[in-house]
């Protein structure tokens, strides 16, 4: 069983993200993974606030220890991220920015959402921030188009189509974590 952190990259009100990410995450625990849900809204980390560079691993504020030892402990990240003005969320990329060592070798995969493009111009530019801290973006990703037309009820309502390709995220995501498990940083 792998520890598979969902990372929900918008914290806007009313947003489409949380429920996709609870599709995701159902998807991750019936195939028999443990879930971290990090919901960046309810992580409220404030905007990067530590006086040592990451890569140093001197962190003086909690927040910051229990965010780090939440990526560390994870096997493998989904982020499930918007689309905004062809790149993501300041949300996202304050709480990437915090950590540095804890990204090495990190699996990452993407189920993105937006317009026309689904998302995918903001995980384009998702992957080279990711890069460059070491993450290693996995092929497959999802990109859901016009997702807000699927949610009923508030929760997103996937077609066979999606679970298929959320399936092959997860499978894919879990088997480079088991690969990469010994390049991670763990303390």
């Amino acid at each position: 069983m792998a520890h598979v952190m969902i990372v929900v990259g918008s914290v806007r009100p009313g947003r489409i993200g949380l429920p996709i990410a609870e599709w995701v995450r159902s998807r991750v625990e019936e195939a028999g993974h443990a879930v971290d849900f990090a919901d960046l809204k309810a992580l409220a980390l404030p905007f990067l606030d530590e006086p040592s560079h990451p890569s140093k691993r001197d962190y003086q504020h909690a927040h910051t220890r229990d965010w780090s030892a939440r990526v560390e402990a994870a096997d493998a990240l989904i982020f499930v991220t918007p689309e905004y003005n062809h790149s993501y969320s300041p949300a996202l990329k304050n709480a990437i920015d915090y950590l540095y060592a804890e990204w090495q070798a990190k699996p990452v995969g993407f189920v993105s959402y937006g317009g026309m493009s689904g998302g995918s111009r903001g995980v384009t530019a998702l992957e080279l921030v990711l890069s460059s801290v070491g993450a290693v973006k996995i092929p497959t990703e999802v990109n859901l188009v016009a997702a807000s037309k699927q949610l009923a009820d508030g929760a997103f309502a996937a077609d066979d189509r999606q679970n298929g390709g959320v399936d092959a995220l997860i499978a894919q995501v879990v088997a480079y974590g088991e690969a990469l498990r010994p390049l991670q940083a763990r303390s």
